[in-house]
C-alpha cells in the first residue's frame, strides 16, 4: 500500500519472547528515537460440583509482563484440530503515510504529548444467566464461546499487563490511563457491572450466580451442543480437540482477586452496557422478570434458532418480541436453576451512579468520566484531559430501545461540535468556508466511542424519538472540519483495523483506530503513544497487547494464571477458527498495517 512502510521487529529481549520473566520494576523515560525497557513483578438436570473436589497444584510459570506484539505474539502450533499456542515473533511495526510523508530523522526531533491504553469489547459475562441465547449455537456455532466461562480471569491478568508497562514502547512515557471503550459487560446485568467494575479498580470477584455451590449453565447440562469440560461426554466441541478438563468448572467459579488499574481509567458504553444481549429492548417486563428468575432454556427446536437467528441477522427490531415468543412457546423445555436478583438489569441511571460509586474509584478519577450533573438525563458522553494541550472526548453511540448498531441524537451531536470548537482555533463549516476562534483553548483531540464508523445507521431510537440520529458518515464529516482531530478511537467489530479518513485539505484528515474485542480471537488491547515530529506532523503509534498470560497452556493448572492461558488458547480454537486459512485469520487479528503501526498525520 502507498505510503507504508514495514520496519524489523526488534526483539529487544530474548526472555520476554521466550516466556521469562524480567527482573526490575518500572521504566526510564526513553530518549528519542529509543525504546524503552520494561518489566514489572509478576441432558439432565445441572449436576452439582463437588464441595471437596481435591485441588490442582497452582504451576506458575513466567508471564511475559511488559512485552508488546512487538516483542513476541502468541501464534497456533500445529495444522488441524484443537491446535495449541506457543510464542511466535513480535509483529513489525508498520509506518502509515497515507494522510502525511513520514520524514527522516524524525525520530531524532520528536517529543512524547501522551500515552494511554485502550481496552474495548471485554465482555465481563455471567454465563448462567437465564437470558443468554446459547441455543443459537445450533444454527451458529460461534453464537457460543467455549471460553466465556473464564472471561473474568482473562480480564485480570490483562490489567495486569496494564500494569506491568512501565513505559510506551516507543516513548519510554509512563500510560497516563486506561479508556475501555465500550461493551464492558455482556448481559446488561448489575452483577457484571460490579465484576467490572472491581476488575478495574480492584478486589475481589466470584464470578458465579445462582446457587453458590453448583455450576447451572450449559457446560454441564448433557447437551452435546456445548463443551463439558469436566466429563467423558463425546460433545461437538470434544469431537474437534477439545480436551476433557475435569475441575474446570469450579475453577472457573473461583473467586479471583483482581489488582486494579495503577493508573486512572475511563470508560465508555457500548451496547452491551446499555442493552441486554446487546441488542434487546431494555427494562421489558418479561425480559426483567425472567432474567432474575429459576428458569432457563439450554435448548430450542431448530425452526425457533432459524427464526431468531434470522431477526439477528437482518437487523430488524422486534428481537426483544421474537425471543419473548420463544421463551413463552418453549416454557416446558426450560430448566429449573436458582433465581438471583443480582442479575437484574441495570439502568442507564444505575449504570451511571455505580460508576460514581467512591467504592470503585480505584486510582481514579472517581465516575470515571462521569460526574453527578451527568446524572441529569443519564448523560453518558464527557470531554477529559488526556495529557497537557492533548484532549480526549469520549461519545455514546448507543440505541438505548434496543439495537446493536449505533448512532448519534442531534442534541449529542451539537454538543460534539461545540467541545470540538473548544479546543480548536479553527476550523471549517459545514460549507467549507474557514471559521476563527482566537479565545479557544488549541489541543490535540482524541474522539473515544464503542461503535466504529460503519456500524453507526439512522434507525430511529424508541427511547429518544423526538430526535434524529446521525450515522457514521455524518461524524466523519464532522470530526473532519476541525484539523486539530487526530484520531477516532473505537470497537465494536472485534476486528483491528486502521482507516485513513483523507481530506482533500490536508490538514482536515485523520485515522480511526479499530481495536479487536478481548473476549474473542485474537484478544488485545492497544497501547496508544502520540508525538510531535516537529516537521509539521504529528505520529500516533498503535501498539497491541495481550494478557499477561503465558501463552502456553497447561491443562493441569487452574490457578488464575492457568485460566487465563486457557481463556486465550480457547479463543484461538473457536469453531472453524484454528483451521482457518491466514488470510481469514488477517479479517480479525487484521493485517500488519491494522497491528503495530505509525500513524502519521498533518499538525494542526
Amino acid at each position: 500500500m502507498a505510503g507504508m512502510t514495514q520496519i524489523p521487529t526488534n526483539r529487544r529481549h530474548f526472555l520476554l519472547t521466550s516466556g521469562a520473566a524480567v527482573a526490575g520494576a518500572g521504566a526510564a523515560w526513553a530518549l528519542p528515537g529509543q525504546r524503552s525497557s520494561s518489566a514489572a513483578p509478576g441432558a439432565g438436570p445441572a449436576r452439582t460440583l463437588p464441595r471437596t473436589a481435591p485441588a490442582r497444584p497452582a504451576v506458575r510459570r513466567a508471564a511475559p509482563y511488559g512485552a508488546t506484539t512487538l516483542d513476541t505474539a502468541a501464534r497456533l502450533a500445529g495444522s488441524s484440530g484443537y491446535r495449541r499456542l506457543t510464542s511466535g515473533p513480535g509483529w513489525p511495526l508498520v509506518v502509515r503515510g497515507e494522510l502525511a510523508a513520514a520524514s527522516t530523522g524524525r525520530q531524532d526531533r520528536r517529543t512524547p504529548l501522551a500515552c494511554f491504553i485502550q481496552f474495548t469489547d471485554l465482555h465481563v459475562v455471567d454465563v448462567q444467566s437465564p437470558l443468554r441465547s446459547e441455543f443459537l449455537r445450533a444454527g451458529s456455532p460461534g453464537s457460543w464461546r467455549a471460553q466465556e466461562a473464564l472471561s473474568v480471569a482473562g480480564s485480570v491478568s490483562l490489567v495486569e499487563q496494564a500494569n506491568a508497562l512501565g513505559g510506551g514502547p516507543h516513548t519510554g512515557r509512563p500510560p497516563a490511563f486506561v479508556m475501555s471503550t465500550g461493551d464492558n459487560i455482556d448481559n446488561h446485568s448489575m452483577v457484571e457491572l460490579e465484576w467490572f467494575l472491581t476488575l478495574m479498580s480492584g478486589g475481589r470477584i466470584t464470578p458465579n450466580t445462582g446457587d453458590s455451590a453448583s455450576f447451572e449453565g450449559v457446560q454441564n447440562s448433557g447437551l452435546p451442543l456445548y463443551w463439558h469440560p469436566d466429563d467423558g461426554l463425546r460433545d461437538q466441541d470434544k469431537k474437534r480437540g477439545l480436551p476433557r478438563i475435569p475441575g474446570y468448572l469450579e475453577a472457573a467459579m473461583r473467586p479471583v482477586t483482581s489488582p486494579g488499574l495503577r493508573m486512572p481509567w475511563y470508560s465508555t458504553p457500548g451496547n452491551h452496557d446499555d442493552l441486554p444481549g446487546g441488542c434487546l429492548a431494555p427494562q421489558d417486563p418479561m425480559l426483567t422478570e425472567y432474567i432474575t428468575g429459576s428458569r432457563k432454556l439450554f435448548s430450542v427446536p431448530d425452526t425457533d434458532v432459524a427464526a431468531f437467528k434470522k431477526v439477528l441477522d437482518s437487523g430488524d427490531d422486534p428481537k426483544s418480541t421474537v425471543l419473548k415468543d420463544i421463551l413463552a412457546r418453549n416454557a416446558r423445555r426450560a430448566r429449573t436453576v436458582t433465581p438471583d436478583e443480582r442479575r437484574r438489569m441495570a439502568t442507564p441511571h444505575e449504570y451511571l451512579r455505580a460508576h460514581l460509586d467512591p467504592a470503585f474509584a480505584g486510582a481514579g478519577p472517581v465516575g470515571h468520566g462521569y460526574t453527578d450533573n451527568h446524572l441529569d438525563g443519564d448523560r453518558m458522553y464527557y470531554s477529559f484531559p488526556v495529557a497537557e494541550g492533548v484532549v480526549g472526548i469520549s461519545i455514546d453511540t448507543t440505541y438505548r430501545s434496543g439495537h446493536y448498531e449505533g448512532s448519534l441524537g442531534t442534541e449529542q451531536l451539537q454538543w460534539l461540535e461545540r467541545t470540538l470548537a473548544d479546543h480548536s482555533s479553527r476550523h471549517y463549516d459545514a460549507d467549507g468556508r474557514l471559521v476563527r476562534n482566537d479565545g479557544a483553548d488549541d489541543a490535540h483531540i482524541l474522539v473515544f466511542s464503542h461503535h466504529h464508523s460503519p456500524s453507526m445507521t439512522r434507525r430511529p431510537d424508541a427511547a429518544r424519538a423526538e430526535e434524529r440520529r446521525h450515522d457514521g458518515e455524518e461524524v466523519i464529516a464532522l470530526l473532519s472540519r476541525f484539523p486539530n482531530v487526530v484520531a477516532w478511537i473505537n470497537g465494536h467489530s472485534h476486528v483491528n483495523r486502521i482507516t485513513p479518513h483523507a481530506h482533500p485539505t490536508a490538514a482536515r484528515s485523520f485515522w480511526e483506530v479499530n481495536t479487536a474485542s478481548h473476549l474473542d480471537y485474537p484478544q488485545h488491547a492497544r497501547v496508544i503513544e502520540l508525538v510531535d515530529n516537529h516537521d509539521g506532523t504529528l505520529s500516533l503509534f498503535t501498539t497491541l497487547i495481550e494478557s499477561a498470560a503465558p501463552h502456553h497452556t497447561d491443562f493441569d493448572d487452574l490457578s488464575a494464571v492457568g485460566l487465563a492461558s486457557l481463556y486465550r488458547e480457547l479463543s484461538y480454537n473457536a469453531p472453524g477458527l484454528a483451521g482457518m486459512t491466514g488470510a481469514v485469520h488477517e479479517e480479525l487479528a487484521g493485517t500488519p498495517a491494522d497491528r503495530n503501526t505509525e500513524l502519521l498525520v498533518r499538525r494542526a
